[in-house]
């Protein structure tokens, strides 16, 4: 049985977050689970994970969502110093 979770994520560096999330999604190789990174418009970031077993859904989750979440912290840092986006 496959476990599935989607998660959309409405943001201004969404573009910009994807550009960052994919190279590690390519880089990413476990037997147990899979995810992808798309964009939905400009604004729009989805995330979509599968997994063989709940424990694996659970662990590839904590890891992709607290990644995307750091990228977005440091969009807003980089926003607020008056830097540029990367």
């Amino acid at each position: 049985m496959e476990h599935k979770a989607v998660f959309r994520f409405r943001s201004v560096h969404a573009e910009t977050i994807y550009h960052a999330v994919c190279p590690e999604m390519d880089a990413e190789v476990h037997p147990r689970s899979k995810a992808a990174c798309s964009l939905e418009g400009s604004h729009v970031l989805v995330l979509d994970v599968s997994a063989r077993d709940i424990a694996a859904l659970r662990a590839s989750l904590n890891m992709w969502l607290r990644l995307i979440s750091v990228a977005e912290e440091m969009q807003v840092l980089a926003e607020e110093r008056g830097e540029q986006r990367v």
